[in-house]
């Protein structure tokens, strides 16, 4: 069968699902993955998208914050270290997340990233 089912109707597209899914994987490889997934997802809103370029988002912000309290020298570094595997691992599993299909909120700070920047996608 190509492009129709039997009967000559078109075949039914899941391109709302796949799209909802390519921006949320796409939005956590690097700065550039995530804005091209902030374009993709501009295109053809999905509640999936929405919610990893939120998380996504979270990720970059708090990374950021952290380059800042590198700048307090021991106290600091080891904030950023400890700060910065925390943030390593919420990126693996927010992508596992992604690549599933699912809507899991990063550990301690997923539901907080959630309330302050869940509707800037929407």
């Amino acid at each position: 069968m190509s492009e129709t089912e039997q009967g000559g109707q078109p075949a039914p597209s899941n391109t709302n699902g796949d799209n909802g899914k390519i921006v949320a994987v796409v939005s956590y490889l690097t700065l550039i993955g995530f804005v091209i997934a902030v374009v993709l997802h501009s295109q053809k809103k999905t509640p999936l998208g929405a919610f990893h370029l939120s998380q996504t988002l979270g990720l970059l912000l708090a990374g950021l914050a952290l380059g800042f309290v590198c700048i307090i020298p021991v106290l600091g570094w080891l904030v950023a270290i400890v700060g910065s595997l925390f943030l390593f691992v919420c990126w693996i599993l927010g992508l596992i997340a992604a690549i599933g299909g699912e809507q899991k909120p990063f550990p301690l700070i997923g539901k907080f990233i959630q309330e302050k920047l869940g509707g800037v996608f929407r």
